[in-house]
């Protein structure tokens, strides 16, 4: 395993402060965001821009597992269903600009809506994720759905279930444990049922059981990474564990995006070492 971190939490920093912070931290790789209001937006990511992002990461040694691409799978406006799409076929084709040799990027998302609607629109979702996931088996990319924690997917079993539906190599998971930890699932309940799964990873700090809890910062909670990662492995996952810092956190008036890196790095970098794995080169 490798240890990754986001630029989510980073909407504000440009790229060329972001890429060798993280790269002088030790990381060994970042997930690229390009939503609304980041830096990284993916309609400022000309031809020009792309090149200068993958020589950062080649010069910093960063490898680039993920881009996080979420939009709303679920919205019924067709104008706004229609740049949602644009964002995340957008984020196929980056993918495939910033492919380092044969290591290709998974595009990540979330699907919107509302834990209630899976029985009455998961026709509507699938249909939406098999047009998604077709365009970027075109490419060779691989779709890496996040269950989210108030979302029409927000469990292990539906986002199995969605696999099964849509039954293609180039859908798989994107597992961010925090969404499973704050509603009570167990590490190894969920890590058994998604690390075969999963292309991809985010990991928070957490407190509390919902709806009383908030996201936080790794090394600000107690969640056991240790316990985690051993879990991770011994269930065969092998890719990055990639640090997320929530909105939650960024609203915060002090919020400081590098120190919040810093604090990751040394919280995740010594759960790899006191778990004894050793991160791949």
């Amino acid at each position: 395993m490798q240890l990754g971190y986001s630029t989510w939490g980073m909407p504000t920093v440009p790229i060329d402060v972001s890429i060798p912070h993280l790269a002088s931290l030790g990381f060994d790789g970042i997930e690229l965001t390009i939503i609304q209001r980041f830096t990284t937006e993916l309609s400022t990511l000309d031809s020009t821009e792309r090149k200068r992002i993958a020589a950062l990461l080649e010069h910093h040694n960063l490898a680039l597992p993920a881009i996080a691409a979420h939009s709303n799978l679920m919205d019924v406006d067709v104008e706004s269903h229609k740049r949602n799409m644009w964002r995340l076929k957008g984020g196929v084709d980056l993918a495939i600009d910033l492919a380092q040799g044969d290591n290709i990027a998974a595009v990540n998302t979330t699907t919107g809506g509302r834990p209630g609607e899976w029985d009455t629109k998961k026709d509507f979702l699938c249909e939406r994720v098999g047009e998604l996931v077709n365009y970027a088996a075109s490419k060779g990319v691989i779709i890496a759905m996040e269950p989210h924690i108030g979302a029409i997917i927000d469990t292990p079993a539906k986002v199995l279930e969605l696999l099964e539906i849509i039954d293609s190599p180039y859908l798989k998971v994107n597992f961010d444990i925090s969404h499973f930890d704050i509603v009570g699932m167990s590490t190894e309940e969920t890590v058994s049922a998604l690390a075969p799964v999963s292309v991809h990873t985010h990991v928070k700090d957490q407190r509390g059981i919902s709806p009383d809890f908030e996201f936080l910062i790794p090394g600000e909670g107690e969640f056991d990474y240790i316990h985690y990662l051993k879990a991770m492995q011994e269930h065969g996952y092998d890719g990055f564990i990639t640090a997320e810092v929530s909105f939650m956190v960024q609203a915060r008036k002090n919020y400081d995006p590098l120190a919040a890196a810093d604090l990751t790095y040394e919280t995740l970098s010594k759960a790899f070492d006191d778990a004894g794995i050793a991160r791949n080169p």
